[in-house]
């Protein structure tokens, strides 16, 4: 293997990415990463037959159907709850990292699928619509500890050159997993009626692979020296993910961060929520979050027959159609995981919103115009494409690397629990209430998501510095400049005396502090 280390253009150390890094990062997202996007699209493809599976157990428990309002609010429930689940998985992420670690998190939360698995593929065989809900429930659970967990421990053994492009990998498997479902759901496949327990029970698969071979690999070495103080632990990880590259320059720049986080301990949301000097952090975390659920790409991965169905698609062509729109989420994926590294985080994250909201607005124009104009159906396609290969780019993971990149380590797990949070109390309102806000706003609910597209964008592009090939000590102090600048523009003062430290506490200008 050649070397791993070598000096870039400022003669600072760059690392390559090592074998070592590539399979960590190939093996946590495959094992997690991919089953978040295969759970989000698995209930597009039988969703009629899973109503008439509900239809028929109440048919058998009371002796009466149920009308059509009824089976669609039963199904948005099977839909949302698995966000439900998600928010309750992000919310135990603080103290489950704490606890166990960043690996050691991913290792034990496997259970959760394995459970959620068999309780999903034996809900019709026991007549069981409940062991759907909560098998989908379960599995929440695990994709919201996951979503949050694996970023986190990708973002924390990669060289901060190579940060973007291994913290961008869970999304290009998010995608894999919507294409993945999106194949296995035609009709040829798993897409028949006695086949939709089975299609829903396969999320047990890519988790025992990840079982078998992930607890081979080591822990996080900011997780082992920042937290746990083993600096034997930490030299030995750093030598497995670095090979034969020279580690010392890393152990020191974790030992500063050490050293100034030495009277701070992990704090807890609450904590961080009333912490000033990290509100700018806090407030583009929760609009990034939030904005990623509700820019309608859950609409989209959620309801997509339903929404070729309304753009006068074919009905025999429209499972093809999906399945074409998961291939280019896959490339979108690729393309973004690829240029992050020299474009960096804010082009694709304003780009990528910004295309998705031209594109939902040029859904609610061809739907209304279709019955008009002929081509429009074409339009709608394009369009659903549209947003699907925009948020790909950079909106389906950028979030994820920023929650864990403006934050040092005290502060990162709460960071991922707001973040989390939010991610999933948007995704559950999206799944649960857009075929109502459909039915009622017809054409016009997708100008929704164009707002918030153009929000996000806008607030990414004029409060969010650029943190590619920053250290995580860096991007608070970029942050905390900001803040102080911003204290003093309020006062009125052109001299400022005192500067944050980047750490929540003010020092003198001219004054050494000693730590």
């Amino acid at each position: 293997m050649a070397e791993e280390t070598l000096l870039d253009s400022n003669g600072k150390i760059s690392w390559h990415l090592t074998k070592s890094l590539l399979a960590v990062a190939l093996l946590s997202s495959f094992g997690s990463s991919l089953l978040y996007g295969y759970n989000l699209a698995v209930v597009n493809s039988p969703a009629e037959y899973i109503k008439q599976f509900y239809n028929q157990t109440m048919l058998l428990r009371t002796g009466m159907g149920v009308d059509e309002q009824t089976l669609t609010v039963m199904y948005s429930v099977t839909v949302s709850i698995f966000a439900i689940g998600g928010l309750l998985g992000s919310l135990m992420v603080g103290v489950l990292v704490t606890k166990f670690g960043r690996k050691g998190t991913l290792v034990k939360s496997t259970s959760l699928v394995f459970v959620g698995g068999a309780l999903m593929g034996f809900s019709r065989l026991c007549g069981s619509p409940e062991m759907l809900i909560i098998g989908r429930f379960i599995t929440g659970i695990h994709s919201g500890i996951s979503l949050s967990v694996v970023p986190m421990y990708l973002g924390e053994i990669a060289p901060k050159n190579v940060r973007g492009f291994l913290c961008l990998m869970p999304s290009i498997f998010i995608c894999i997993g919507v294409f993945c479902a999106q194949i296995l759901g035609l009709h040829e496949l798993l897409g028949k009626e006695e086949h939709w327990p089975l299609f829903f029970s396969l999320v047990v698969v890519p988790t025992f692979v990840q079982l078998m071979l992930l607890p081979w690999f080591p822990e996080s070495p900011r997780y082992l020296l920042i937290e746990k103080r083993n600096v034997h632990a930490t030299i030995s990880a750093l030598k497995w993910f670095r090979k034969r590259g020279n580690i010392q320059s890393e152990v020191e720049e974790m030992q500063e961060e050490q050293r100034l986080l030495s009277s701070v301990h992990t704090v807890t949301v609450t904590e961080l929520l009333r912490d000033r000097s990290v509100r700018w952090q806090v407030l583009s975390v929760m609009v990034i979050n939030a904005g990623m659920q509700l820019s309608g790409i859950d609409a989209i991965w959620f309801y997509t027959n339903d929404i070729f169905e309304n753009a006068g698609i074919a009905h025999p062509q429209i499972q093809y159609t999906t399945v074409g729109t998961g291939a280019i989420e896959v490339i979108a994926g690729l393309i973004g995981c690829f240029t992050i590294e020299k474009l960096g985080r804010r082009p694709l994250m304003v780009g990528g919103f910004s295309f998705m909201g031209i594109c939902c607005a040029g859904i609610t124009i061809s739907l209304i115009l279709q019955a008009h104009v002929p081509f429009m159906h074409y339009v709608g396609v394009a369009c659903v494409v549209g947003i699907i290969a925009g948020f790909c780019i950079g909106p389906a993971g950028v979030p994820f690397l920023m929650t864990g990149e403006l934050f040092t380590q005290s502060h990162r797990p709460a960071a991922f629990i707001v973040g989390g949070s939010l991610n999933w109390l948007s995704n559950f309102t999206v799944g649960f209430v857009f075929p109502f806000l459909q039915m009622s706003a017809g054409a016009f609910c997708y100008l929704v998501f164009f707002s918030v597209c153009v929000a996000v964008a806008a607030y990414v592009y004029f409060i969010i510095p650029e943190t590619k090939n920053k250290t995580f000590v860096e991007i608070t102090q970029m942050f905390s400049s900001k803040e102080t600048a911003m204290e003093f523009h309020a006062l009125g003062s052109s001299d400022p005396i005192t500067k944050k430290n980047g750490y929540g506490s003010l020092e003198d200008r001219d004054v050494k502090v000693e730590k």
